[in-house]
Formats: C-alpha cells, sequence, structure tokens
C-alpha cells in the first residue's frame, strides 16, 4: 500500500506547510496548524458520468470568441434577484453566509418552493425531513418539484444528482459535507475545499446552479479557508439582528453583477417578506418633533433609501468622553465632530456622543454626512428639526459642502415619499432643473450658512 501524503493546513485561513509550525505565516494565528491527508488524484465516480466530449484547446483571439447571450433565472424574490444582479445565472455557484438563527435555510427553502423549476435537490445535513416540512408548514409553501434529501456523504449526494439530474442544487450547509476522499473531519479546512471543489466542476459542467449555505466565524467571516470565497462566483451576506424583524441581504463578490446592490425582508411568522420600499419602514413614525433625527438619502447600488439618523449629546459626567455608533464608521463620526468643533464652534470635546442609523443598517455613503452633523448640532442644542425636511450632501475637512453623485434619484425618492424640503450641495445645481421637482429644494456651499439656516444660529 503507498504511503498516504500529509500535510499540515491552517484551520482559521487555509495555508498549507509540509511541517508543524506554531504561527501561521499567513493569518498570523497560533497553534492553528491540523495535520490532514492530502486527496489523491484519482477522479471522482460522478466525473465520468457527466464528462463532456473534450474541446480542442487553442488560443484564440478575443473577437473571435463568440459571447453567448446571459440567460438568468428569476426567483419570484425581487430582492434576490437584485442583489444576484438579474436572477440565477445557469452554472453558477452561490455561497450564502450568515448568523445562525438569521434566517439562511429560511431563505433558501422559500426561494426553493417559489421557482418555477423542475426537480429542486433541497440536501440538508442540519435538520431532518420532518423539521424541514415543519418549516415549510409555517411558510404556507408547498412543491411537488422539490426534493428533500438529507445526507452529508458527498459521494452519496452525487448518486442521487445521477439518478434525479436536478436543475438547481442547494447544499445545507457546506461545511457539514464530506467526501471519503480526505480523511478529516467534516467541517475542517481541507474537506470544505475538496467538497466545493467538486461541486463548483459538477455546476460549471453541467450547467446545473448550485448554493452553499456556509457558517460564519465569531468574528463574522465565512468559516473555511479563504479560498473558498475565491471558488465561488457570488458570496452573499445574509446579516441582521435576530431580535429585531429585519434582515439585510448583502454581496462582497458577484462575477455576474455588482456588489453593492442591497435587499431587505422583514422576519415574520409565516417567513421572510420581501420589502418593497425600505425607507418607509427605515423612517419611524413619530408624532412629536425630536431634537437629535435628521434624514438622510442614501443610495445602495441602483436603489435610493431614505434613512434615519439619531444623535444624543449629553455632558461626559464619569469622566473620559465616548464616542460611540451603530451602522456608521466611527473613524468618520470622529472626523465629523472635528469639523463641527474648529470650524463651527460647536463645544464637543466634554460631550458624550451616541449616533445610531435607525433599522439596524450599516450605511458607508458619504452622502449622509450633513444628515449626520445636523443631527449632531440639533440634539447639542435641543432644536428639534422638521419631519418633512432631508438632507444629501458629503462634508469637507474645511466645513465644505460637497456634492454627490446621483443627485436626482435622492431627491425624486424624497418627493415621493412627502418630504417638503432637501438641502443639498450647491455645486449639485449645475445642470439640475429644479422646475421639474415639487419639492423645495436649498442648496448651500458652506456648513455654517446650513446651519443658519435650518437651526437660526
Amino acid at each position: 500500500m503507498a504511503k498516504k501524503k500529509t500535510a499540515f493546513f491552517c484551520q482559521e485561513c487555509g495555508a498549507q506547510s509540509p511541517k508543524w509550525i506554531g504561527k501561521c505565516p499567513s493569518c498570523g494565528k497560533w497553534n492553528t496548524f491540523v495535520e490532514e491527508v492530502i486527496a489523491g488524484d484519482e477522479k471522482a465516480e460522478w466525473e465520468e458520468e457527466f464528462k463532456t466530449p473534450a474541446a480542442k484547446s487553442a488560443p484564440k483571439i478575443l473577437d473571435d470568441i463568440e459571447a453567448g447571450k446571459e440567460q438568468r433565472i428569476k426567483t419570484n424574490d425581487a430582492e434576490l434577484d437584485r442583489v444576484l444582479g438579474g436572477g440565477i445565472v445557469p452554472g453558477s455557484i452561490v455561497l450564502i453566509g450568515g448568523e445562525p438563527g438569521i434566517g439562511k435555510s429560511t431563505l433558501m427553502l422559500q426561494v426553493a418552493l417559489q421557482l418555477n423549476m423542475k426537480n429542486i435537490l433541497y440536501v440538508s445535513g442540519e435538520e431532518s425531513g420532518q423539521q424541514i416540512k415543519m418549516r415549510a408548514q409555517r411558510l404556507g409553501l408547498t412543491s411537488d418539484s422539490v426534493l428533500i434529501y438529507t445526507e452529508t456523504k458527498l459521494e452519496n449526494i452525487f448518486s442521487q444528482i445521477k439518478a434525479i439530474k436536478p436543475s438547481l442544487l442547494i447544499i445545507d450547509s457546506i461545511q457539514t459535507i464530506f467526501t471519503d476522499r480526505i480523511e478529516a473531519a467534516s467541517g475542517s479546512v481541507s474537506q470544505i475545499r475538496q467538497c466545493t471543489a467538486e461541486l463548483m466542476k459538477f455546476a460549471k459542467q453541467t450547467n446545473t446552479p448550485v448554493f452553499l449555505i456556509g457558517h460564519i466565524t465569531k468574528e463574522g467571516a465565512l468559516a473555511g479557508p479563504k479560498v473558498l470565497e475565491h471558488m465561488v462566483d457570488t458570496v452573499i451576506q445574509f446579516e441582521g439582528d435576530r431580535h429585531l424583524s429585519y434582515r439585510i441581504l448583502r454581496t462582497t463578490k458577484n462575477r455576474f453583477g455588482s456588489t453593492s446592490e442591497l435587499g431587505i425582508y422583514e422576519m415574520q411568522s409565516k417567513g421572510l417578506r420581501q420589502v418593497s420600499n425600505p425607507s418607509e419602514i427605515l423612517i419611524s413614525q413619530r408624532s412629536d418633533d425630536l431634537s437629535g433625527i435628521a434624514i438622510g438619502a442614501s443610495l445602495e447600488g441602483n436603489r435610493p433609501l431614505l434613512i434615519e439618523i439619531q444623535s444624543l449629546i449629553s455632558p461626559a459626567t464619569y469622566g473620559t468622553p465616548q464616542r460611540s455608533s451603530t451602522g456608521f464608521d466611527p473613524r468618520r463620526l470622529n472626523m465629523l465632530l472635528a469639523v463641527l468643533e474648529k470650524r463651527g464652534g460647536f463645544r464637543l470635546g466634554v460631550q458624550d456622543v451616541f449616533l445610531n442609523i435607525a433599522g439596524g443598517l450599516r450605511v458607508d455613503d458619504p452622502a449622509i454626512d450633513l444628515a449626520v452633523v445636523v443631527s449632531l448640532v440639533s440634539s447639542l442644542e435641543e432644536v428639534p428639526l422638521s419631519k418633512k425636511l432631508c438632507f444629501a450632501a458629503e462634508i469637507g475637512l474645511g466645513g465644505e459642502v460637497r456634492a454627490v453623485n446621483r443627485i436626482e434619484s435622492r431627491i425624486t425618492e424624497a418627493e415621493k415619499l412627502g418630504f417638503k424640503k432637501i438641502i443639498i450641495s450647491a455645486f449639485n445645481t449645475k445642470g439640475l432643473d429644479l422646475s421639474r421637482y415639487n419639492i423645495e429644494i436649498e442648496a448651500f456651499s458652506k456648513l455654517n450658512d446650513v446651519f443658519s439656516s435650518i437651526l437660526n444660529r
């Protein structure tokens, strides 16, 4: 019998070493290398079944390559279609990650039961068939084209694939799947890499789309080797607080579309409800005008969002002033506070500052800078802002109000939601036809002019 080849793999990042070392040179973690058997070069049995005639491999001029028309499969889920770039691409492999209990399995089962496709194979390595049936009953959905298979061994999964020839394959989850070709526990770096590689070969050779559900680590990164994210075509993060009802679907990698699109769901007793107009749920309903609350016009991909910024400023009576932000970059918050202190003359050095983006969103759009600083000053001065006023501008270090992109989409969204006035940068008004809008548009070039207008300062 030939001697088995082994190597040491880092359980954090997947780095390989011929011998055991204490500190990983790639990720810097200590005591993460584990010895695992390297897979042999023999082909898996399933590869012969789906083997296609080999085309003559020869270099081609780019202009001579025929560009086939991209046919996408609609999922009847507008939010997922938007995040994927317009639908499922045949032959693509999609990885969905998220915290435990966030709703990954619910989302994929809901999508599978609503798809107009035959022979959808849902492989579950974590739940029994009875548990999946109970979830389907709770969703109130049924389908005679979805086949449930509870299995963790890859060879058995491929034997069913050969018999069923599914049009869509869903694996829940990739960390529970193992193959006999690797002598390691399921969930290890080598098992995840090998199983994903074979599923990727299957997807590309048969033009069958594959969805993989993945676990995440305590740091929030996808569990398994980093190469896992490089192998798949699309990586989607399913985010949200388990104690809140809203969930956010966000792409971090997409070979077939934009990575800036966003999908929003609401978790209900009957499953995930698509939120087609998120601005209405992100802006809280309040009867009185309150200080420290401002509305900013943001963009996520092609979708305009009006989001609520909440600020609270109070004297630092317990020593060092606190700076806390939820859903907003804390370094950018410190920069905006320095601008208010230096350019605006506000004494914030001895104040506790708390900032929150309502709805559990995480926003990186610089266009909400103006809404953030106005919210901070409103809380500091105890001056309430009108509920029908919103903002869309970036703030520079010199206290200037800078222009932002796609201002027309932001203004149109504010008008559609019933806002009476929007404040933008004066540099955004060039070429802008103000007469076509039924909302009052005020433009400023300096931050102090904004405060003079809305705070009577």
